[in-house]
């Protein structure tokens, strides 16, 4: 579903502030996989979501998206394979709007405007099913403006937009490293629901090392722009914090993996 082949980016080259973030990249992901992504800070986490979606070009390399190459499409040609939920709660919704009115913009995502009636009946109750999901009683908010919901209730909501078309590709750029400790898990508890009900291949970034081993089917660790780890079936079910960071060191050839990845 996900193809990355010798991804290279570098930020400001032949410049002082020059920042080789990917340094040959690669990595696939078949249908279905939910893989979780760690690393430290600079290691790549962020670039590499930002050149899959088309926000960043590549300097060398080639990305497959459902074996469709898309390494020189834009971003906004890449968004019917793609579904996306930021750190930033306040992004991907529209706050002056109603609930109801932001889960319908993101129904008729890609579809034909016309002047048709905006919400029907049935339109309304399959939100209102949707919303229970997420166990955060917006269900009985649907008239409510979006503006006045919480940051947890935000994200919650923009996962649910993300993936209301089911997107080839899910893209989740640590979307619950804003939120308190209690809200997280219930957006992490509602992302696994979400990702398991429709097979949703999804990378996964989170600063969170036990988030990262408990979710998923797979785990990758990036270091340097590449990645140094991957493991999945019952090696990741075994899988403890002590081992993640042994196999860093290992990978790396380095001991500052305790610092780089507790830190982040």
């Amino acid at each position: 579903m996900l193809e990355l082949k010798n991804i290279h980016k570098t930020f400001n080259p032949g410049t002082v502030n020059e920042k080789r973030a990917l340094n040959g990249l690669d990595l696939s992901l078949r249908d279905g996989d939910f893989v979780t992504v760690i690393g430290g800070n600079g290691a790549g986490k962020s670039t590499m979501l930002n050149v899959i979606s088309g926000a960043y070009s590549v300097d060398e390399g080639s990305i497959f998206i459902g074996g469709a190459d898309v390494t020189r499409l834009p971003e906004y040609k890449r968004a019917p394979y793609i579904g996306r939920v930021f750190q930033d709660p306040m992004m991907g919704t529209a706050a002056t709007m109603q609930i109801e009115e932001n889960l319908a913009l993101a129904a008729r995502r890609g579809q034909r405007r016309g002047l048709k009636k905006g919400i029907t009946r049935a339109e309304r109750e399959e939100y209102r099913e949707l919303l229970k999901i997420l166990g955060l009683g917006l269900e009985d908010r649907l008239t409510s403006k979006v503006g006045l919901l919480s940051g947890g209730q935000r994200q919650a909501l923009t996962l649910l937009m993300a993936t209301l078309r089911r997107p080839q590709l899910l893209l989740l750029d640590e979307h619950t490293a804003a939120l308190d400790p209690k809200t997280a898990a219930k957006v992490l508890d509602a992302t696994e629901t979400i990702v398991r009900r429709d097979n949703l291949t999804t990378l996964m970034i989170t600063h969170n090392m036990r988030d990262a081993i408990a979710h998923g089917n797979r785990l990758v660790m990036l270091y340097d722009g590449r990645v140094v780890v991957d493991v999945r079936g019952e090696e990741k079910r075994r899988l403890t914090v002590e081992d993640l960071l042994e196999k860093f060191n290992q990978a790396s050839g380095s001991t500052e993996a305790d610092d780089k990845l507790l830190l982040s």
